[in-house]
């Protein structure tokens, strides 16, 4: 298949290029490369996926999704702004994309405090060009990023796509809230296949620079004091970066169908009568988040020294995952241990790092 991905230089796109290039896919990957953060990672992501399609990389990149006889497949970088209406149009035009993996937008609950129009600009205008191109082109299925910040001050654990999620406390997630009903409307306008997945707390070789697992790591390091949130009572569904991309690719490999089951009168909050699904997509087992440094500690052989704060405005204390509906659907079975998801991060960070 040929398979548009946005976000292709970042943490969770990087992957999931990787690994459709392995099961033999035509990938274009898409990305503007902003400066949200460290763009040599970006660029580093970047010519390691184009490394792996060349045949010049020397690592076995995810060996499960390899189909007999079948050669690596093909990819493509394109610099774009997702906002930019006349390339994105012109992009869908010219290339007649099977399926879409729109992993592009502007991330962070914290960042979403001090830049608010960043988060309307990349995940509510940059989405709908994606909406328009798949709408125009016949696009097979839309596969799109949304987060388990959408869950706000629910605190009905674990969080099920089966319960509402109206009530949000940070803009990010509203604005993931409302991709998820945008999408809605051009399933039910053009009988569009769309799914939605709620990313919990992902981690894993490849990280972003701003999350927790390379800030921490860092610091532990550096021999500074970690901040550790909400008095280190946070419990994270953290979910490592190689379960995260298998379900993304399942759920791309099953299209969005009406539900013959969905009633009007008591509407299911994650399905409907056009081809439109939300799932989650996590762990499904939380950890506390003192367990993850202790973990981090031992991989590190340091131990790390911890400044305890007050909850962050927008956060929550605690997510996890019921990842039921997209099990039933794909098979999804995320199966790394904490154990060994932080000793592989650690072990590519302190390669990369020293390199």
């Amino acid at each position: 298949m040929k398979i548009l991905v946005t976000g292709a230089a970042g943490f969770i796109g990087s992957h999931v290029c990787l690994y459709l290039l392995a099961r033999g896919d035509e990938v274009i990957g898409l990305d503007n490369l902003n400066d949200y953060y460290d763009v040599s990672l970006k660029q580093a992501r970047l010519k390691r996926i184009e490394d792996y399609a060349h045949g010049t990389l020397d690592e076995d990149i995810y060996p499960d999704a390899r189909r007999q006889g079948t050669p690596r497949g093909h990819f493509r970088f394109i610099k774009m702004n997702l906002e930019d209406r006349a390339g994105m149009a012109a992009l869908f035009e010219s290339e007649k994309f099977d399926g879409v993996v729109n992993l592009a937008a502007q991330a962070g609950v914290r960042h979403s405090l001090d830049a608010p129009f960043d988060y309307i600009d990349s995940n509510i205008t940059g989405f709908l060009t994606v909406l328009e191109g798949c709408r125009h082109n016949r696009v097979g299925h839309l596969v799109y990023a949304s987060t388990s910040s959408v869950y706000g001050a629910n605190t009905n654990m674990p969080f099920s796509v089966k319960n509402p999620a109206d009530h949000q406390v940070a803009l990010y997630g509203a604005t993931k809230r409302a991709n998820e009903l945008m999408a809605h409307s051009y399933a039910h306008l053009f009988g569009m296949p769309t799914t939605g997945l709620r990313f919990f707390t992902v981690y894993g070789p490849w990280g972003r620079p701003d999350m927790a697992p390379i800030l921490f790591t860092k610091a532990i390091l550096e021999g500074r004091n970690i901040k550790v949130f909400n008095g280190g009572h946070h419990r994270r569904d953290f979910t490592y970066i190689d379960d995260i991309v298998r379900g993304v690719v399942a759920a791309l490999d099953h299209p969005a169908t009406p539900d013959p089951d969905w009633d009007s009168a008591n509407p299911s909050p994650h399905s409907s009568c056009a081809p439109w699904r939300i799932h989650n997509i996590g762990n499904g087992s939380p950890i506390e988040l003192m367990r993850f440094i202790e973990v981090l500690e031992m991989c590190l052989g340091k131990e790390a020294k911890k400044t305890f704060l007050p909850m962050q405005p927008g956060d929550v204390a605690e997510t996890s995952a019921s990842v039921e509906t997209l099990e039933a659907m794909t098979g999804y079975r995320p199966n790394t241990s904490i154990e060994e998801g932080v000793r592989n991060f650690v072990d590519w960070y302190q390669r990369y790092y020293s390199e």
